[in-house]
């Protein structure tokens, strides 16, 4: 996958991430994920010559089991990592119910989840492997992400594009990482 070595290098040397992701990693979850804003903003800190931002505000874990749905389990995982680091705002979303929110059908792994966020370059995810390698999950590949430019997937060009413009209006993300470019 073009810019695999690039993310890897980037996130496995922020202490800050590499940390987060060792959190997630000991909640043992089937199929789990940190993903967004997590990875995207710090790519495109890096890209715009920036100091890589803090995710406080941002750090979306998603994780995948059909027999587990009910929403409690997602706030007793956030509970279990605000105890470990209360500096951040966790979310925690098990994406095996996230499709009756988003109003598609029924999403068969993390993975395909991804498939279905707002933009290709939010669509990319990571995850530490109990080897403690780094592990990339990106249905749209990383270029993207990595050419700095804001494309809508697939489903929401063809089902949800007023979504997707507004989010990059409410996002700021034009202003905030002024070498973006909107994909025609």
């Amino acid at each position: 996958m073009k810019y695999r070595s690039e993310l890897l290098d980037l996130l496995i040397n922020d202490p800050l991430r590499w940390s987060l992701m060792q959190d997630v990693r000991s909640l043992d979850l089937p199929d789990c994920w940190i993903g967004a804003g997590f990875v995207r903003n710090a790519v495109w800190d890096y890209l715009h010559h920036m100091p890589i931002s803090s995710p406080k505000t941002d750090i979306d874990v998603i994780w995948f089991d059909s027999l587990i749905t009910d929403t409690s389990e997602d706030q007793n995982l956030e509970a279990i990592l605000r105890d470990k680091n209360s500096d951040f705002c966790w979310s925690v979303k098990n994406q095996a119910r996230m499709h009756i929110r988003n109003g598609d059908r029924p999403y068969n792994s993390s993975t395909d989840a991804l498939m279905h966020w707002p933009e290709i370059a939010t669509a990319v995810a990571v995850r530490v492997t109990a080897e403690d390698s780094l592990e990339i999950v990106a249905p749209f590949g990383l270029s993207d992400l990595y050419e700095l430019r804001l494309a809508p997937t697939p489903h929401f060009l063809k089902n949800k594009i007023e979504v997707f413009n507004r989010r990059v209006a409410s996002k700021r993300w034009l202003e905030r990482y002024p070498l973006l470019s909107i994909a025609s």
